[in-house]
């Protein structure tokens, strides 16, 4: 595998190329608030509506302060940890806060391309940030040896938001080492058939922390919930940089609601139908290779990676057919020639894909 390209970038010096604060809902806001949403990583039609109702059930409790007790316990049965291994945060995205202001990295690596977020949190925290780049020829897959020896908190999504790549957990455990925090985003890992690589209740990884969503498959992100898994004693420096009840009631009940035996048979049976809807999507999408389009793949998460010129372009002209996509050109690693796609149900792939060939066609 070619050596990949490490960049260092100085925070407070010049603004990154890369606009890492965009994100999908930026493309269904306001005047693309009617398209078909491709855009947008959370599962559609969530949250179902047993989880609706116990959600609401939640709201007769808001006069009490939340009590995260019973939720982070249910969490840590779920990974089978002891509750001290476990931190509720108000979504992954405040995790990356509390890591970058909390453990007091000095030389931090984020490895590209990948969620945005958790480099601008280290940027924001006043960190220096390097980056490893990985690259297309290689298929976007983790080299393990690219990553500097002396970096002591080193971030990786897996699978990766947006290459779509699910690394080999051995691989991801590898970058371990004593006086390092791996940070593995699994954002994503339950809507990958059976969680296979995951690390999530592992403690065999020194400095393993291992951050989870439950706004993509559950369709919360307005509720904002996710958890830490990691040591205790990180969790502990975690929760010390935390407000006080940083995790709302609702946010509570949701937890707890979906980690039982009931929402995870559920999760299973949705990762299975999104993994068939995924191969509908690319078989779509490989017909059009005689236009250079091209398709990141295995392809493991809810969304594809695809690379064609005059991405711009296209993606507009897809606005103006109903469909919203997800711009790549903000993820350090892609440029403009990127676009990244949700997986939804077949009905609605065919009408996507039927939009991309005219627009395709017409050049």
């Amino acid at each position: 595998m070619d050596t990949h390209i490490l960049t260092r970038t100085e925070s407070g010096g010049a603004v990154p190329a890369h606009d890492l604060r965009h994100h999908g809902d930026a493309e269904v806001r306001d005047d693309g608030s009617a398209l078909i949403d491709l855009a947008v990583n959370v599962r559609a039609n969530t949250p179902p509506a047993w989880l609706r109702e116990h959600i609401a059930a939640s709201l007769s409790g808001l006069a009490a302060y939340p009590d995260g007790r019973a939720a982070r316990a249910a969490v840590a049965e779920r990974h089978g940890l002891p509750a001290e291994r476990v931190l509720l945060t108000a979504g992954a995205a405040e995790a990356f806060v509390l890591l970058a202001r909390a453990l007091g990295a000095r030389r931090p690596v984020v490895v590209h391309p990948q969620f945005t977020e958790p480099e601008a949190a280290l940027r924001d925290a006043g960190h220096t940030v390097g980056r490893v780049l990985l690259r297309e020829a290689d298929g976007f897959r983790l080299d393990p040896a690219a990553v500097p020896g002396d970096a002591d908190l080193v971030v990786i999504g897996n699978p990766t938001n947006p290459t779509s790549v699910l690394h080999p957990a051995a691989d991801v455990a590898r970058l371990a080492r004593p006086g390092r925090i791996l940070v593995v985003d699994e954002a994503f890992m339950d809507a990958v058939p059976g969680e296979r690589e995951a690390l999530a209740g592992r403690t065999d990884v020194p400095g393993l922390v291992v951050l989870r969503s439950l706004t993509k498959t559950w369709g919360l992100a307005g509720l904002r919930i996710g958890y830490v898994l990691a040591a205790p004693e990180t969790v502990a420096e975690l929760e010390r940089a935390q407000p006080l009840w940083p995790v709302s009631t609702p946010a509570l009940a949701a937890a707890r609601a979906c980690v039982g035996a009931g929402a995870l048979a559920e999760a299973a049976r949705a990762a299975e139908r999104i993994a068939a809807d995924r191969a509908h999507l690319l078989a779509g999408l490989r017909d059009f290779a005689g236009h250079g389009l091209r398709v990141v793949e295995p392809a493991e998460g809810p969304f594809v990676l695809v690379r064609l010129e005059h991405a711009a372009a296209v993606r507009s002209r897809l606005r103006d057919l109903g469909y919203a996509v997800r711009r790549g050109d903000t993820f350090p690693g892609l440029d403009e020639r990127w676009l990244r796609l949700a997986v939804r149900d077949r009905e609605t792939v065919d009408g996507f894909l039927a939009a991309l060939g005219r627009v395709l066609a017409a050049g």
